[in-house]
């Protein structure tokens, strides 16, 4: 046992060692993997060793081939995908929580796994403004808390006529509807098709020019018809009217796919935009875009706990029965890490106040970045209400791609191409602590240089 601590603290020693020297260069180097560091990686590439070997070893393998092929995601400077970097905190968590190695699917199992689900649940709810009564499930991220809300959702809609689809199935189960906004995130449809529904019955409704669902244009919801609204168009930004969705609810189960747009509801300059939210059903945010966490980390949180524990629960002979549901009755996966302890670290350390600032100071980025866009000639597409700037150039085919290369290939920054309202655009998501005043202006600067380049071949 001596001998396995002792490979434990070398092994986290050297391990930390090469986080740190990582992280000391992150603002100074390529944003994007080079072509040598790419090429390195056929290192990797031999047979499984037969002998025991040196744990440090291993890491120092892992690190020399490893560490120069990442996307430094964790760098300012990185605008795709609406990904955060990681907070210390929230990374100091992933570290001892991965030494304590918790299985989180009761209190049996890890009792500070749950309890700082349970409170970091309670932290979620307070500061979003939600019901207190609300579940909170932690998943991998939005496409398993959509499946977990839509699933709680077609069993509750389908109880009601008196079908309980856990022991029935789907086969000759009544017909439930979708009304969705034509702009609705891949992953809410995902989770849908992953629960029978096909895409071919939702009863689509047209958007504005934001990506907002039109509320107007919805078709009469009833009582067995699921709603699917967002918060946070991933192009734009912008939130649907959820208090005129709600209104016109009818009894129907409203659904909100807030991935990162949910987060807005932590500051007083943001939660307007989310008016009326608090009344839907269910809700799903991610813990690893603008609240910074470590990947993975999704919430799936429902005003109807029962209904996502009748959808999600498991029953086995050695399991705790009673009491509050233990985790693990309330999402799809049985084996779980304790992800929430990094949600509970990063709450814990960001405070009321900090949370508030991460979100207005990388909205603040937003506008400095789409401000410096107009300047250079592009045109800026959506209003740019949260952290999402949508840029294109006037009279210009076939350059989106061929610019967000150049950048990228640059190693100054990292964004990608998009499409917007029939426009071929470049897309930024400033959603990481780290990202700096200085990362904006090398970013502009980034771009300037791709556009004369690119003119002149």
């Amino acid at each position: 046992m001596s001998d396995a601590l002792s490979q434990s603290r070398q092994s986290l020693s050297a391990a930390a060692d090469m986080a740190v020297a990582y992280l000391e260069t992150i603002g100074e180097r390529n944003v994007i993997a080079s072509e040598a560091a790419r090429a390195a990686l056929g290192g990797f590439d031999m047979d499984m060793p037969h002998d025991l070997g040196d744990p440090t070893e291993t890491l120092e393998l892992l690190n020399r081939l490893g560490s120069p092929a990442t996307t430094a995601t964790a760098s300012g400077r990185f605008f795709g995908l609406v990904v955060g970097g990681t907070l210390p905190a929230a990374l100091g968590a992933r570290v001892l929580a991965t030494a304590w190695d918790q299985v989180v699917f009761n209190d049996a199992t890890s009792p500070v796994g749950v309890k700082l689900e349970q409170v970091a649940a309670k932290w979620v709810l307070d500061v979003l403004g939600l019901p207190r009564q609300c579940s909170v499930g932690f998943v991998t991220g939005a496409t398993m808390a959509n499946f977990t809300c839509l699933a709680g959702a077609r069993h509750a809609l389908l109880e009601r006529q008196g079908w309980d689809v856990q022991k029935q199935g789907l086969w000759g189960a009544p017909r439930l509807r979708i009304i969705a906004g034509e702009q609705s995130h891949v992953t809410v449809l995902k989770a849908l098709t992953m629960l029978g529904f096909g895409t071919n019955v939702i009863e689509w409704v047209p958007c504005d020019d934001q990506g907002r669902l039109d509320a107007s244009k919805m078709p009469q919801p009833d009582e067995n018809t699921i709603i699917l609204a967002q918060s946070g168009n991933v192009n734009s930004g912008a939130s649907d009217s959820f208090a005129q969705i709600v209104a016109q609810a009818n009894s129907a189960w409203v659904h909100v796919d807030g991935a990162f747009g949910l987060w807005a509801a932590a500051s007083n300059s943001t939660r307007d935009q989310l008016a009326g939210f608090e009344g839907a059903d269910s809700w799903v945010v991610d813990g690893h875009k603008w609240l910074n966490t470590p990947y993975e980390c999704g919430l799936a949180i429902c005003k109807h706990p029962t209904a996502v524990h009748a959808a999600m629960a498991t029953q086995a002979p050695y399991l705790k029965v009673g009491g509050e549901a233990a985790p693990k009755d309330m999402v799809p996966e049985f084996s779980r890490s304790a992800r929430g302890v990094e949600v509970w670290a990063a709450l814990n350390s960001l405070g009321r106040e900090g949370l508030a600032d991460l979100i207005d100071r990388t909205c603040h980025h937003a506008r400095t970045l789409a401000d410096g866009l107009r300047e250079q000639g592009f045109d800026i597409l959506n209003e740019v209400v949260l952290n999402q700037v949508v840029a294109a150039l006037p009279d210009a085919e076939g350059w989106s791609a061929k610019l967000a290369a150049h950048v990228q290939n640059s190693g100054d920054a990292w964004f990608g191409p998009t499409n917007w309202q029939g426009r071929e655009a470049i897309r930024f998501s400033v959603s990481s602590w780290a990202t700096s005043e200085n990362d904006i202006r090398q970013t502009l600067n980034a771009v300037s240089d791709a556009r004369l380049r690119l003119d002149r071949a």
